[in-house]
């Protein structure tokens, strides 16, 4: 672990504590996400996924009512809002971690006063006002990920060149603006960002050099769950596996990139992975 990166991740309300891997788990709200698309897309459904994940494990819960696969659509903020609302307003009360994965500073604005812990945005706060509003809040936590192109183009063209030294180069640079605006380096958490205009030969080096992301000096969150450089190493005759079969190699990715230095890892499957977290903690 790089000395310097800090152990707390410091949120609205929590200060968690990442000297041991924690494990974020995926509520999607939407009705096209590209691994449970439509089936966790009301409040009711995705509150009783979301207990279904706690009881499983998970540490912080990741809520999103935009789908950001390769292609999709975007959503108008009002209707992004609409779908997580309801969702946010009880799962608030249930003293737990809860991350607001949007891009939109409306949105971000809305879920932070009702007390939203953490911003998650893949397009790392460049979003106008974006970062202007994490700044003013003074404690809530951020995920900053990298992202080539956005999701209606990002693998129509992909990344070219050497992509650990960009993508971290990137990372510094937003990591950088928001200390420069008086947001402490405990409040910021880093995303390389898995399948966002990447190669498949891209996203796994970037997975064998995380270490030179951890250089950087920010706690990493690892994205792997389910995306499809998975399912392209997985495939037979040229026939990618759907998303829901690819849990085996979620987990194992989601392992080494905790082997790697990773502190927290976004899954779907959060009972597999914490027990192989498990595992892997008990040989240490």
């Amino acid at each position: 672990m790089h000395p310097n990166i800090s152990m707390i991740w410091q949120t609205s309300r929590f200060d968690i504590d990442l000297t041991v891997p924690r494990v974020m788990g995926i509520v999607n709200l939407t009705p096209d996400s590209f691994s449970d698309g439509g089936r966790h897309d009301s409040t009711v459904a995705g509150l009783r996924h979301a207990e279904q994940l706690l009881r499983d494990g998970a540490d912080i819960l990741d809520v999103g009512g935009e789908s950001t696969r390769p292609g999709a659509p975007l959503v108008p903020a009002e209707e992004e809002w609409r779908r997580v609302e309801g969702f946010l307003h009880e799962v608030l009360r249930w003293q737990v971690p809860v991350s607001i994965d949007t891009w939109k500073p409306e949105v971000m604005r809305q879920a932070l006063a009702l007390g939203v812990d953490i911003v998650n945005d893949i397009r790392a706060l460049q979003e106008p006002g974006a970062q202007a509003l994490v700044t003013a809040h003074r404690r809530c936590g951020v995920c900053l990920m990298h992202m080539h192109r956005d999701p209606q183009t990002m693998q129509q063209a992909p990344m070219q060149g050497d992509v650990v030294a960009q993508v971290s180069a990137f990372l510094a640079q937003r990591a950088q603006a928001l200390r420069l605006d008086g947001v402490q380096a405990s409040r910021i958490v880093l995303d390389y960002g898995i399948g966002f205009g990447k190669t498949v030969a891209q996203n796994f080096s970037l997975l064998a050099q995380q270490a030179e992301l951890m250089e950087l000096g920010y706690p990493l969150l690892a994205g792997w769950s389910r995306k499809s450089s998975l399912g392209a190493v997985l495939a037979r005759e040229g026939q990618l596996l759907e998303p829901a079969q690819r849990q085996i190699a979620s987990v194992a990715a989601a392992l080494l990139a905790v082997e790697r230095g990773a502190r927290v890892v976004r899954v779907h499957d959060v009972l597999e992975t914490v027990q192989a977290l498990k595992v892997w903690s008990s040989a240490r």
